[in-house]
This record gives C-alpha cells, sequence and structure tokens, in this order.
C-alpha cells in the first residue's frame, strides 16, 4: 500500500490535556488525508506499573502495550466522528477512500516476523513510524505535550529512522493549527 495521506501519532500523555479536542478537531479537516496513530497513554502506564508488580518479561508487555495503544485509539475514534478504528492496511485503505480518519490499532497488524522489538524501547514512536513506512506515507507528525528536549523520542526511533525516506515532524501545544492540518505542510518542526 502507498499513500499520500499523512501519518499522525497522538501522544497519550495528552488524553487528559484539554489540548487532545483540539488536535483532534484539526486532524478532522484532513479525513481522507490522515491516519492517526495512538500512543499507550494511561493504558500503557498500567502496564508498565503491572509489570514492575508482577514481575512478567518484556515481550508480554510489549503485547500489551500494544492492547493499550488500541484501547487509546478506540478512546480517541470515540471523540470525533470523522474518526474510524483501523486494524490492517486494508481497513486504513478503506477509511481513507471513505474519506474518513482511520485510528490505527496495532495489535493485529504487527507480528514476530515484522522486525519490531518487543521491548521498552519501542514505543508509539516508532510504531508511527513503522507505520508510515509500511503504508508508504510521505509524511510522520508526532505530536506530543511538550516539544522540548532530548528525551521526546523513544531509544528505537533513531535506529528505524533510516528505514523511512519520508519526512517526520514534532510538535507540540505551540503548534496546534488553528485552521486544521494540512497534511502536506505539517505544523512542528522537521526532524532529521
Amino acid at each position: 500500500m502507498t499513500t499520500t495521506a499523512l501519518v499522525m501519532k497522538v501522544g497519550g500523555s495528552l488524553a487528559a490535556s484539554p489540548l487532545l479536542q483540539g488536535w483532534l478537531d484539526a486532524s478532522a479537516t484532513a479525513a481522507g488525508r490522515v491516519v492517526l496513530v495512538p500512543g499507550g497513554g494511561p493504558f500503557a502506564d498500567t502496564v508498565r506499573a503491572t509489570q514492575r508488580a508482577l514481575g512478567f518479561d518484556d515481550p508480554t508487555a510489549h503485547a500489551m502495550a500494544l492492547l493499550a495503544m488500541a484501547q487509546y485509539g478506540l478512546f480517541l475514534a470515540s471523540r470525533v466522528a470523522a474518526l474510524v478504528p483501523a486494524e490492517t492496511p486494508q481497513d486504513i485503505a478503506d477509511a481513507l477512500r471513505a474519506q474518513r480518519i482511520p485510528v490505527w490499532l496495532p495489535p493485529r497488524t504487527l507480528g514476530p516476523s515484522d522486525g519490531v522489538a518487543a521491548s521498552w524501547d519501542v514505543t508509539s514512536d516508532s510504531l508511527a513510524l513503522w507505520l508510515a513506512a509500511r503504508i508508504g506515507a510521505p509524511a510522520l507528525l508526532l505530536v506530543k505535550s511538550r516539544s522540548d528536549g532530548g528525551d521526546l523520542l523513544d531509544p528505537a526511533f533513531g535506529g528505524m529512522r533510516p528505514g523511512y525516506g519520508g519526512r517526520v515532524y514534532l510538535a507540540g501545544p505551540e503548534h496546534l493549527p488553528r485552521h486544521g492540518i494540512d497534511p502536506l505542510h505539517p505544523p512542528g518542526v522537521v526532524l532529521p
């Protein structure tokens, strides 16, 4: 699958933020031209805390974190009518054709043969990058609760970046567009 749609990752840190609705509304202006990737948010935080308490391994935690992303994705999809859950690349393509915004729920798409490490080094940032490469998206927009500092991306992101030929943008609260998302000119700063 190759698409002209922008892949837009909405960070889990925005779950309780008043800015979340603004970003979702901005994405709705580009229905049919944006694919949303959810962070893990409070659902992934629960997995981390439970792993510490119960002591299960990282591959199990990774599988549970993918489910956490799906939970956050369902939450996001409930906030704006244009958003629709999408589990596979075909679901994504169908939603885009229907002028909707697919919200990627990763558990059915990712498997052991996809080359994604099953560890906490890989978070929704790297998974958004992986999806952008997989569907041939020309750009990836990472929306975060802040855009300053060097620890904003997960440890695996830098190693995965050379495998994606598109542009990567990082946006924080100061980049929230007032008049919607332009997939050809995403807000934020361009990352190398």
